[in-house]
């Protein structure tokens, strides 16, 4: 194993990262010290690979939260305390009374990154004895650690720097700076809605649970995963964000089709006009049960979901649809984040929303209560 593969990965990984996404460079944090380093292997008993050694010496880690650096596969590189903490961690599993597979989790085991929703991470063999000295694996808390990930840390990084500068892979998403691990994960298939019979006594209907009043406080819960964008839509004047709700209808009704039903065009341009049609059981509502019922027979769920995200549009419901429209799009488009931010008019960004943002939050459209109250946990 060498070091220098690792140190031409870091150095093409953070150049991209410098140029592409700022914010989540700035996430990683210096080098750990030498001496840091070995009493850390002290500490957990055990022999760091020569290639663990040389990533630490480039970065102690990445600072937590929504900007950080994360590999691929959504892992947080742990520095020195974080390794500790979540190794001496596994080790206390894997020695508890329900656990009985030996390979569950060995005491020569390193987790050097952090899926941190749940103990899931990156691990490397630290056992010098061993055949997979050096190998990297991946630990699942359901099924124990699997070291087919790579061979060794520097063929497991030059990945990662192939993946951000492949253009044979799928582009990375970057908003505002930084890098977001995610990506389209459905195509929309080929469909002829303008096809469809008009909606009669005889048409299946789906369910739509659709509220009585279009104008009802949208609770904070659906502005989870909007970052950024949901302190805008929480703080901009309520014009702005009828506004945006327009937008996104129209982008999500043409990229699915829907805008070739009659109805639903026409609730469109009634929603521009300024004159929505708040009945849960009007002409477009009607069209697009029945458009969600023909979608989910073909086992088409993005516009299964599309067809409730515009119901709550055309019933002039915007700051649900604002809410939810991005991320029904979000399952086909890379950049709808840049699509909303547009819809929005561009403004400059705020910091992703903390628990005391909807503390202290003020808009009678949107239901913060919870927070207010002094309650800051699951999604309300």
């Amino acid at each position: 194993m060498t070091s220098h593969l690792v140190d031409a990965a870091w150095d093409r990984i953070d150049r991209w990262l410098l140029t592409h996404a700022p914010r989540t460079f700035a996430t990683l944090a210096p080098p750990a010290r030498d001496e840091d380093i070995r009493a850390t292997e002290r500490e957990l008993g055990v022999t760091f690979p020569p290639e663990l050694t040389a990533s630490l010496r480039r970065h102690d880690g990445a600072r937590p939260g929504p900007e950080a650096f994360r590999f691929d596969n959504h892992d947080r590189p742990l520095g020195l305390r974080g390794i500790v903490e979540a190794t001496g961690f596994l080790r206390a599993c894997a020695a508890g009374p329900d656990e009985e597979d030996a390979d569950y989790w060995l005491p020569s085991y390193v987790q050097f990154g952090a899926y941190e929703v749940t103990a899931d991470g990156v691990v490397v063999d630290c056992d010098p004895r061993g055949s997979a000295y050096g190998r990297i694996g991946r630990f699942f808390d359901e099924t124990g650690t699997d070291f087919r990930t790579a061979d060794s840390l520097g063929a497991y990084l030059t990945e990662q720097a192939d993946r951000l500068e492949d253009p044979g892979h799928p582009a990375p998403v970057v908003f505002a700076g930084r890098l977001i691990r995610e990506g389209p994960v459905r195509h929309l298939p080929e469909w002829h809605p303008a096809d469809a019979p008009p909606t009669g006594p005889g048409t299946e209907l789906a369910d739509l649970p659709l509220p009585e009043d279009p104008a009802e406080r949208l609770k904070v819960g659906h502005l989870y995963g909007l970052d950024e964008l949901a302190a805008l839509v929480a703080t901009l004047p309520a014009e702005r964000v009828a506004a945006a709700a327009r937008r996104q209808a129209r982008r999500l009704a043409a990229e699915t089709g829907f805008v070739a039903y009659p109805e639903i065009a026409g609730a469109l341009d009634a929603l521009d006009a300024g004159a929505p049609d708040a009945s849960p059981d009007g002409p477009a509502v009607r069209r697009l049960r029945a458009a969600k019922a023909e979608a989910e027979a073909r086992g088409d769920t993005v516009r299964a979901m599309a067809a409730g995200e515009l119901a709550h549009a055309v019933r002039g419901s915007v700051y649900r649809a604002v809410a939810e429209i991005p991320t029904t799009r979000a399952l086909y488009v890379p950049l709808w984040r840049d699509d909303l931010h547009a819809d929005l008019g561009g403004p400059p960004l705020p910091p992703v929303p903390d628990d005391a943002f909807w503390t202290l939050l003020r808009n009678p459209a949107i239901d913060a209560d919870a927070y207010a109250d002094g309650y800051a946990g699951e999604p309300v």
